[in-house]
């Protein structure tokens, strides 16, 4: 039976699922056509329960689920330096992002185009109807505001895998749809504006049963990490001055809390996707994917001892997001023959007895943790040579940690400036072992321009980007290939 704070973290994607199987069942063929017809959606688009009927349907893609086949993880866990494909070779596109070897025809690559412009459509769908209907004017803001801030989200992720895409800011005929790639600093600078007016109209926070919505903070965050890769580091710090400002964000005293089923969605948590063990198909697919297949998972993210050797003695850290021989794991001991490597992601894998299947876990994904707002200042200011500064925000994630070490006051010492350089170097080691398997590193090693340097296999001029899938090529005459594929 579900307890009372499970009913709050779940309520929202209880009813995020049961609209979509309403609307499959009583509005068939609207919103699963792709690409969704005018005259469809406008006849759909009458009332206010529809409106929220769509704004909750543009959140499913969101989710790392079966139906879904989210693998944004594979390209930035698997790509890193984090872990090894593992599994049993069954996914050969997961193989292929290790060796980078993947191709245009790579199946996880078209599953991710294809999902991330499922949102964008669902998003276009909403704010070209949303105007003209009757709705109460609070309500009609904060719809607006979560269609905005989601497709900002969607396009964020597509930019960073493919780079330059096609940017669709309404829905369109068919005869219209084959345009060319936007640069992706415009797409980026179209994410800026949408996420700064969905500032401007999003609630600071919700009641219980509106876990998981865009807030203000969520926008002002995705702006500040899209201005962190542009590069733009004044505008970094004006943003998180203002994420700051909003008073209700702080690090959660335990680091385990942003992965426990009862203790995320707390205050450090500035947009996190939701998952629930409901066996509505909104469960959390990581708890199969990843783990180990001594515990019946798929153990498809291994993780490598190189990645282990790199956080710091003592750091708690380290076992909070990884097991070694003879540790804890999920309620078991973990031992050296539970993977090739000796050590399996502890991240986002729940003990069996409280999920009713494998895949259907209910740990979210902390997309944006206020622990990296702090280290984006902190990276901010170390570029614009604030080093003292730059050392607060970083010491506040390093605090935390060391207040969990057996040994606290040897471990994880303050890091005082002393260079551009050694500052630069902390701070990418901080974001490494903090931001662990969270889905980050690929991504990091690209933007700091030295994913040549760390990855066996990587080609500068290459593999900064994915190629975009051979099929969307040959429906899309206007598309071009990326450099290199």
């Amino acid at each position: 039976m579900l307890t009372n704070k499970k009913i709050k973290y779940h309520l929202f994607y209880k009813s995020l699922a049961l609209c979509l199987l309403l609307i499959g069942g009583s509005c068939t063929g609207i919103l699963d056509k792709d690409p969704i017809a005018t005259l469809d959606s406008s006849s759909f688009f009458q009332t206010a329960a529809d409106a929220e009927q769509a704004i909750n349907a543009a959140y499913n893609p969101l989710l790392f689920n079966n139906t879904n086949n989210n693998f944004y993880w594979a390209f930035a866990v698997i790509t890193g330096d984090e872990a090894i494909p593992g599994g049993d070779g069954s996914r050969s596109g997961i193989v292929e992002m290790e060796s980078f070897t993947y191709t245009p025809r790579t199946e996880e690559l078209n599953t991710f185009w294809k999902l991330q412009y499922k949102g964008i459509n669902q998003c276009n769908l909403v704010l070209d109807n949303l105007p003209n209907i009757e709705i109460d004017k609070e309500d009609k803001n904060r719809i607006m505001g979560e269609a905005l801030f989601l497709r900002s989200y969607y396009y964020f992720m597509l930019s960073q895998v493919f780079g330059d895409v096609p940017l669709y800011l309404a829905v369109l005929p068919p005869d219209e749809l084959k345009i060319p790639k936007s640069a992706r600093k415009e797409v980026f600078a179209q994410i800026i504006e949408d996420c700064e007016e969905a500032a401007s109209i999003l609630p600071i926070s919700y009641e219980s049963s509106g876990t998981g919505r865009a807030t203000k903070g969520a926008a002002l965050a995705l702006a500040a990490k899209t201005h962190l890769y542009l590069k733009e580091w004044e505008k970094v710090i004006s943003k998180v001055d203002q994420i700051k400002s909003i008073d209700i964000y702080e690090l959660s005293v335990n680091y385990q809390d942003n992965f426990g089923i009862s203790t995320q969605n707390n205050s450090e948590s500035v947009w996190e996707i939701q998952h629930a063990n409901l066996q509505l198909g909104v469960g959390n697919f990581l708890n199969q994917w990843w783990a180990s297949r001594k515990i019946d998972g798929y153990g498809f993210a291994e993780v490598r001892e190189e990645y282990i050797a790199d956080f710091e003695d003592g750091d708690p850290r380290r076992a909070f997001t990884a097991a070694s021989n003879n540790e804890h794991y999920v309620g078991l001991t973990y031992k050296r023959s539970f993977s090739s490597t000796g050590h399996s992601p502890q991240k986002f894998i729940q003990p069996d007895s409280t999920a009713t299947q494998k895949a259907d876990g209910d740990i979210n994904y902390p997309a944006i943790r206020y622990a990296e707002v702090l280290l984006w200042e902190a990276e901010a200011l170390i570029e614009l040579n604030r080093l003292a500064e730059a050392e607060t925000p970083l010491e506040v994630v390093r605090n935390r940690a060391r207040n969990q070490a057996e040994n606290p006051e040897t471990t994880l010492p303050y890091i005082e400036a002393t260079s551009e350089e050694q500052m630069r170097e902390a701070l990418r080691h901080e974001r490494k072992v903090e931001l662990g398997l969270e889905m980050h590193r690929f991504f990091d090693l690209v933007r700091w321009g030295i994913a040549g340097e760390v990855l066996d296999g990587f080609q500068v001029g290459k593999h900064e980007v994915f190629p975009l899938p051979q099929i969307e090529i040959d429906l899309n005459n206007a598309l071009v290939q990326n450099a290199g594929y």
